[in-house]
């Protein structure tokens, strides 16, 4: 059920981002795209992560067409890094790589988005 939950809202942040558009990021479509990555970004999902997960960050990849938009999802990304004290950094840092994904928004606690 919990995951039938998370990914309903994966789904639907999805569909806000593409069914509005020009409206600006929010950190609520970032976190919604990426909450089914948290099991894995904290060591509880194994080593990969999952078809969710990697469809969250394409999702994600897909908000940041500007440059606007990528520091905002710059800005979230970090943000939501930092609220997970036992985040793994080197799953967060490889997690567009293993998803197949090139972004340029980087997956840090400490990343500076203005550059």
């Amino acid at each position: 059920m919990k995951a039938a939950v998370v990914a309903l809202i994966a789904i639907l942040a999805v569909i806000c981002v593409f069914g509005q558009p020009g409206q600006a990021v929010t950190c609520g479509q970032v976190d919604a795209a990426l909450v089914p990555c948290i099991s894995y970004l904290t060591g509880r999902g194994g080593d990969s992560p999952s078809p969710g997960c990697c469809s969250g960050v394409k999702a994600v990849k897909d908000m940041a067409q500007t440059t606007a938009d990528k520091r905002a999802c710059c800005s979230c990304v970090k943000a939501a890094a930092n609220r997970y004290a036992d985040l793994k950094d080197a799953a967060a840092q490889s997690l567009p790589t293993k998803c197949g994904v090139q972004m340029d928004i980087p997956v840090s606690r400490t990343v500076d988005c203005d550059k």
